[in-house]
């Protein structure tokens, strides 16, 4: 089993021919991941990467099956984007651009809410199940398959969590990165309810960072729904300083409870084994599952 997606997901790649887009879609191909086409408004009919391009999400899905898409359109297109894949029938939309306006992504977020799709993003590194698909940015190579499952803000701690879990033998189920904006698409929490539900999953890394209240709603799930599975927290930004946006625009401190501090209060009340270091993160996994 995985979490949304998987070898048989047919991904396509809306800004395919620009050059984001060509790299890493040229990445994925690699990689192994199942690229069907991709998206650029004008080119359709063309081939780029040995792949057809199309006009329109709706021709991809209509032509290739297309379920999945990744998207690398600038800031300011974006969040059509995301609609036009949503409109589209596109079941797991993931959205890597940073810098989409907030006000764009409450349109996008009203938007969406009836639509029979999953957003992941905006402003992450994607989704990866490893020796299935990679449908992001991520170093492949990093990832290997076992029985833990990663949800992250942070792209680079994305990567280091996994590196340790691999380096300690026990390898990941699927890693999503959910992103740092203040408005995205799938909360923690729901990254997490997707993984609680995963057979395969044996554990999970929940790696949150300053600012808003996703990680500690997830927290107090995690306990109503009874700690079926052992949850590793780390929460970046301890020395930020109040009222600076650090590194994601979502990491601002607003309140007492934004800090780092009160977050990690708030996860190991609720039974998560929070961890004060990122290098922690590996071997705690492998305590709490011995």
């Amino acid at each position: 089993m995985s979490v949304l997606v998987n070898k048989d997901s047919k991904i396509i790649v809306q800004g395919f021919t620009g050059s984001e887009g060509t790299f890493h879609a040229g990445q994925m191909i690699e990689y192994g991941s199942n690229v069907v086409g991709g998206v650029t408004p004008g080119k359709g009919g063309q081939l780029h990467l040995d792949k057809p391009v199309f006009n329109t999400v709706a021709d991809a899905v209509k032509e290739v099956g297309a379920d999945t898409s990744i998207i690398f359109v600038p800031p300011a297109f974006a969040a059509d984007a995301i609609m036009e894949a949503a409109e589209g029938g596109i079941k797991v939309i993931i959205c890597i651009t940073e810098g989409i306006p907030t006000a764009d992504m409450v349109k996008v977020k009203a938007y969406i809410e009836h639509k029979d799709c999953r957003l992941i993003g905006p402003n992450c590194p994607g989704v990866i199940t490893p020796g299935e698909a990679k449908v992001g940015i991520m170093p492949g190579f990093v990832f290997k398959k076992g029985k833990v499952g990663i949800v992250s803000k942070s792209g680079t701690l994305t990567y280091e969590a996994a590196d340790q879990v691999v380096r300690r033998g026990l390898g990941i189920t699927t890693a999503i990165g959910i992103g740092g904006d203040p408005i995205i698409g799938t909360t923690t929490k729901e990254a997490v309810q997707l993984l609680m539900n995963d057979p395969e999953t044996e554990a999970i890394v929940m790696i949150g960072e300053i600012g808003g209240q996703l990680e500690a709603d997830a927290a107090r799930w995690i306990k109503a729904d009874g700690n079926r599975k052992p949850v590793v927290g780390f929460i970046a930004g301890q020395t930020a300083p109040a009222g600076r946006t650090m590194g994601h625009a979502g990491a601002i401190v607003g309140g007492k409870d934004d800090t780092a501090q009160a977050k990690m209060k708030i996860l190991a009340e609720n039974g998560i084994h929070v961890v004060e270091s990122p290098a922690e993160i590996g071997q705690t996994v492998l305590d709490v599952l011995s």
